[in-house]
């Protein structure tokens, strides 16, 4: 016989959901939204001011309600103090891309930004953005200036040239980069007031390739007051930038040092003497040169 009995079979209504104790973060300049599940098929939202007394208290309250997961938008920098914030404090802090938040549909007309991405966060419908931990994260800080400050001393280059060919100084023809050892040598006579192009180019390394005559050739000017002031300006500017350049070159060998020892636990021996290897041969270069 045939089984006719039938069986009652419950679906479940809506997604499911993967992580219960989620809350969704709308990140602004001034203001920052939380919404948070009231257990009851509805969201609490609250309302912070940005300031690190507030972040601080979204922390606190978040841990109050137990909170282990947060997601939050890549909003220019703003998201980068709480979400800190958020990973000492134990919580799992999600920085999602807007477009992934956007993308998704189904979006009640009544719902705010922070509850979507609370919804959607807490039914793993968004995808985490890589973020590296906070050693990594000090290391591509110390980079990323360095890399700005080398992108900002190239205009007082730039400026430097200009005044030099304002001044017909045509000595770029002659050697290939006037932020060589010639080159800044020839620029700080002329900045201390030095005019005689033969006593210029007595300035000139041997290794040159271009002749005496061309080199005196290209630097005989016209000095003008304000085209002199220009390229003192521009050369003040370069040197700063320099000093700049170099202080991060020292941070990011402090922290490369640091990120070494904490996996050689605490050993640096072999790197600091291939580091004292490096500086005897650039000595011996020197006082050979």
């Amino acid at each position: 016989m045939k089984n006719d009995k039938k069986r009652n079979v419950k679906i479940s209504s809506g997604l499911p959901v993967f992580y219960p104790h989620a809350a969704g973060i709308d990140i602004g300049d001034t203001e920052h939204y939380v919404a948070i599940s009231d257990g009851k098929n509805g969201h609490e939202v609250k309302s912070y001011d940005a300031f690190t007394v507030d972040l601080q208290a979204i922390v606190a309250d978040l841990q109050a309600e137990g909170i282990t997961t947060v997601a939050m938008e890549t909003t220019g920098v703003y998201w980068l103090p709480l979400y800190i914030m958020l990973e000492e404090a134990g919580i799992e802090p999600w920085l999602v891309n807007a477009k992934h938040v956007k993308n998704v549909t189904g979006r009640k007309k009544d719902d705010t930004d922070a509850i979507w991405i609370q919804k959607l966060h807490s039914c793993g419908l968004l995808q985490k953005s890589f973020q590296p931990d906070e050693q990594y994260r000090i290391l591509r800080t110390y980079v990323r200036q360095r890399k700005n400050l080398i992108s900002i001393s190239s205009d007082a280059v730039r400026r430097m040239q200009k005044a030099l060919e304002l001044m017909n100084i045509k000595l770029h023809t002659v050697i290939s980069d006037i932020l060589g050892k010639t080159g800044m040598q020839i620029l700080e006579a002329i900045l201390s007031g030095e005019r005689d192009p033969e006593a210029l180019a007595a300035l000139t390394d041997p290794r040159i390739k271009a002749s005496r005559e061309d080199i005196i050739k290209s630097l005989e000017g016209i000095w003008k007051s304000e085209y002199l002031f220009m390229l003192e300006q521009a050369h003040q500017e370069y040197a700063f930038y320099q000093q700049q350049i170099k202080a991060c070159e020292e941070k990011i060998q402090e922290q490369l040092l640091q990120q070494v020892a904490n996996v050689t636990e605490g050993d640096i021996s072999e790197i600091m003497s291939q580091k004292e290897v490096k500086k005897s041969r650039k000595r011996t270069s020197l006082v050979l040169q």
